[in-house]
C-alpha cells in the first residue's frame, strides 16, 4: 500500500480532528437577541435588516454570520433579517479586507442604502486589513472606502460578539453618540 493510501486510511479511521464548541449559555443568548430585537423596534419602529458584503474575506466571518441564524441563536425569530438588496437594509455588515476589485461594488452598495444607514466592519480584516494589510491587492479596512460606524474585532468574532456589536450600534443610535 502506498504512503498516501496509508495516510488516507489512518485519517478515515481516526475520525474528525475537531473538538466541540463550548456550549452557549442559552438564557444569555436568548436575552441578548431579545434585547437586540426590542432595541431595533424602539429605534426603527420595525425590524432590523442587515445586508452582508464579503469584500475579500477568508469566509471565517461568514461562518459566524451563518451561525447567528442557526437554531442556537435564531435571530430571525426576533425579526432581525439578512436581506439581499441594499435598498432594504439598515445595516451594511462588511467582512474581509477590501480588495481593489471590491472597492467600487462596496461603494455602490453603500450608496444604494436608504437613510438611516450604518456600516459595521466585522473581523480584524474588515477593521484594518488583518493579515492582508499592506498587500498590493487590498485597500486594507472598510474605512478606506466608506465611513464605518462600528467595528467588531476578532478573527473571526463569535456570534455573541456579533450580536453584542449590533446591540451596541443600536444603543449608540438611540443615545445619539
Amino acid at each position: 500500500m502506498s504512503r498516501l493510501l496509508r495516510l488516507i486510511a489512518r485519517d478515515l479511521l481516526r475520525g474528525p480532528r475537531t473538538i466541540d464548541a463550548p456550549p452557549a449559555d442559552a438564557d444569555a443568548v436568548a436575552q441578548l437577541v431579545a434585547r437586540l430585537g426590542e432595541r431595533a423596534q424602539a429605534c426603527l419602529g420595525r425590524s432590523l435588516r442587515i445586508r452582508v458584503v464579503d469584500a475579500g474575506s477568508c469566509n471565517g466571518c461568514e461562518l459566524e454570520i451563518h451561525a447567528v441564524c442557526n437554531p442556537v441563536y435564531d435571530i430571525q425569530r426576533f425579526g432581525i433579517d439578512f436581506v439581499a438588496s441594499p435598498r432594504h437594509a439598515d445595516v451594511l455588515l462588511v467582512t474581509g479586507p477590501v480588495t481593489t476589485n471590491m472597492a467600487e461594488a462596496l461603494q455602490r452598495t453603500y450608496d444604494a442604502m436608504p437613510a438611516p444607514k450604518w456600516v459595521v466592519a466585522m473581523g480584524d480584516c474588515g477593521i484594518d486589513g488583518g493579515c492582508f494589510a499592506g498587500s498590493y491587492a487590498v485597500l486594507n479596512g472598510v474605512h478606506a472606502v466608506i465611513p464605518v460606524d462600528l467595528t467588531i474585532p476578532g478573527c473571526p468574532p463569535s456570534p455573541e460578539k456579533l450580536l453584542a456589536g449590533l446591540l451596541a450600534l443600536l444603543d449608540m443610535t438611540a443615545t445619539g453618540t
